[in-house]
């Protein structure tokens, strides 16, 4: 008897901007090459970093759930910042990531506030990455790369259908610009 496998996802990530999103998978597609790994890479229009895996289930996520997470993020207040990330690394799981240090300090300040917010603050570890494709071969040692790079002016709360490479973005949280820099004021 076979186990089925969930098939709805629901998250809270930031999405790369495109010229972000592209570089992030021409890096995926040059060190796949180079290292003879076989996983298909991410598509552009889903790179992110993800700062709350809510959960998996077997049907889409009610609208009761949906709701209270909503109402949660809407209590998030920062500044908009910019993320860098400037290596690659295998994890455990079989994921190529992008990976960085202080170039992600927003994306963990970003979800520390974010774990307030939801009331869940402390209860899981964070690692900023940006996947770039699975693949069972890992890379032996962290890999430098030019940095991959964009200001994160928002966040989203996503379903994703698992293995059907769909993002529904269900809402989107902006975070505060910064005021306008110029001369005279």
């Amino acid at each position: 008897m076979g186990f089925s496998r969930p098939t709805d996802r629901l998250l809270f990530l930031v999405y790369a901007d495109p010229p972000a999103a592209a570089a992030a998978v021409e890096i995926g597609c040059g060190l796949r090459d180079e290292y003879d790994l076989k996983g298909p890479p991410i598509q552009p229009r889903h790179i992110h970093s993800t700062l709350w895996h809510v959960g998996d289930d077997f049907s889409p996520p009610p609208p009761a759930l949906i709701a209270t997470l909503k109402t949660c993020a809407n209590r998030v207040s920062m500044p908009a910042f910019r993320v860098s990330f400037d290596r690659v690394e295998s994890f455990n799981g079989g994921a190529l990531v992008l990976r960085g240090e202080e170039g992600v300090i927003g994306l963990e300040l970003l979800y520390e506030n974010l774990s307030a917010a939801l009331c869940m603050k402390g209860t899981r570890s964070f690692v900023p990455h940006v996947t770039l494709l699975r693949d069972k071969r890992r890379l032996l040692s962290s890999i430098p790369v030019a940095p991959i790079e964009w200001t994160v002016t928002e966040f989203a709360l996503v379903h994703s259908l698992l293995g059907k490479t769909t993002h529904c973005v269900l809402a989107r949280f902006p975070l505060i610009s910064p005021p306008p820099s110029g001369r005279g004021r």
